[in-house]
């Protein structure tokens, strides 16, 4: 069956023309994806986002990628971006097990198959999506090499509040609150709610405005804090996860040396334990290394290129 085509917002993408492809997950849940190809391409870099994000945040990128000889494709989450939002309000994130997003995984993969993409495939997962991304790896993910951008091994939350967060959120989907937005978060999408000044994403006023433009150009893109379902489900695999043993997948992690949301200590033991694994810090780097400063991303799109173009 031929894929349906979906919106894309190529005017404030800022990228390489693309297609988007609208694909159902098996419990029903409708995603969205884009493809955006390169003429003679080495591969294909499958773009796992963050919490929050949606294709469009990645036009840059698949330009950068696009200079560097490779084809990308990155998806809207279940939840996120135009893909089925699971609850009301819809502004806040939400999924019932980290699972699931497993399903949107399999989903993407088996259209990916269908439009006979370059291979080989390279994964790139930033933030929750190197969460996500670590355990697709775990289950046999088809790719090359995989790097990440600040993954999601674990959350930055204080030691005197972790203890509550896991209680708070534990007990939220059984006594109806679960889709109640996480203590201390906002009703509002993170660039609209934070001034440049006060942002822990990037030290790039440029990037910052590319990704403000286009939340108010398209604010159905946008999503808000995640729902107290949604932390107690990334506690839980975030935990699970740190049990595992690392893939045998080659892999190449950016960390910036002023991350302030996901729990730096997590990566640095993750990848002290993954035998094929190098830790690149980024010094001056907050959480958006692909959206730094230009020196910075420069590093990071040439160093991922590379260490692609290595693993055939």
């Amino acid at each position: 069956m031929p894929l349906q085509s979906a919106p894309y917002h190529h005017d404030v993408a800022e990228g390489p023309e693309a297609s988007a492809y609208w694909v159902t997950a098996d419990d029903g849940v409708r995603l969205r994806f884009a493809f955006w190809p390169q003429e003679a391409a080495k591969g294909t870099v499958l773009l796992f986002p963050g919490r929050t994000e949606y294709i469009e945040k990645y036009g840059r990128a698949a330009q950068d990628f696009a200079a560097r000889g490779f084809a990308m494709v990155a998806i809207d989450w279940r939840g996120q971006g135009l893909a089925d939002r699971l609850v009301k309000p819809d502004y806040a994130g939400y999924v019932v097990d980290f699972a699931d997003y497993q399903r949107d995984v399999a989903a993407v993969m088996t259209a990916l198959r269908d439009l006979d993409l370059p291979q080989p495939f390279y994964l790139l997962g930033h933030s929750m999506g190197g969460c996500i991304g670590l355990r697709s790896l775990l289950q046999d993910l088809p790719v090359a090499a995989a790097a990440f951008s600040a993954p999601m091994w674990g959350i930055r939350i204080s030691p005197f509040l972790r203890p509550a967060a896991w209680a708070l959120s534990t007990l939220a989907t059984p006594f109806g609150f679960g889709t109640q937005l996480a203590p201390g978060t906002s009703a509002t999408t993170y660039v609209l709610d934070q001034s440049f000044q006060d942002n822990d994403l990037t030290k790039d006023a440029d990037m910052y405005a590319y990704m403000q433009r286009q939340m108010r150009s398209y604010p159905a893109l946008s999503l808000a804090g995640p729902s107290l379902r949604w932390l107690n489900a990334a506690l839980q695999e975030c935990l699970d996860l740190r049990t595992q043993t690392s893939p045998g997948t080659p892999c190449l992690t950016f960390l910036g040396t002023d991350e302030a949301i996901v729990d730096t200590q997590d990566i640095h033991d993750r990848m002290a334990r993954w035998p094929n694994g190098t830790l690149d810090v980024i010094a001056k780097g907050e959480h958006e290394v692909m959206m730094e400063v230009p020196q910075t991303r420069r590093h990071v799109f040439d160093a991922a290129a590379e260490f692609f173009a290595s693993h055939t």
